[in-house]
């Protein structure tokens, strides 16, 4: 591999991370939940989450297939632009992590173990969102 995808890579998946751990607030800020069982707060958060995950995610497929081919459509290894191959890794990118998986795009190589990566985050996201509400609904309750 050359040093600028990888570089890409690892820069990538530092943005990844630092902006998840950034955006949700962890200790950092006190979040008064009112007794409606629907936190817009919250659910912006999940999305904003989701979403920078799907483009991270994206990214690294995308960067990756620059180098070899890791997504395969319908079975059969096509030669795509850069354009079709950007189309192709975001829209794989949300269809792991969203766990619907369709099947007319699969990894392939080291693809397979990114894609589980990022199915295994899908389904961590909503739990650890749900477990936040609980926390954070038990300290309100104890005030």
């Amino acid at each position: 591999m050359n040093t600028i995808p990888v570089v890409s890579l690892i820069l990538i998946s530092v943005i990844i991370l630092k902006s998840i751990i950034n955006f949700i607030p962890i200790g950092k800020y006190k979040i008064e939940l009112k007794d409606s069982r629907f936190s817009s707060e919250l659910f912006f958060t999940l999305f904003i989450t989701y979403i920078v995950v799907i483009i991270g995610f994206g990214l690294v497929y995308f960067i990756l297939s620059l180098q070899n081919t890791i997504l395969v459509e319908n079975g059969e290894l096509r030669e795509v632009g850069k354009l079709g191959s950007f189309i192709h890794s975001m829209y794989f990118s949300g269809v792991t992590i969203l766990t619907i998986g369709y099947g007319d795009i699969t990894p392939i190589g080291i693809g397979r173990l990114i894609a589980i990566a990022e199915a295994l985050i899908g389904y961590i996201l909503p739990a650890a969102f749900v477990l936040r509400v609980v926390e954070l609904r038990g300290r309100s309750r104890d005030e």
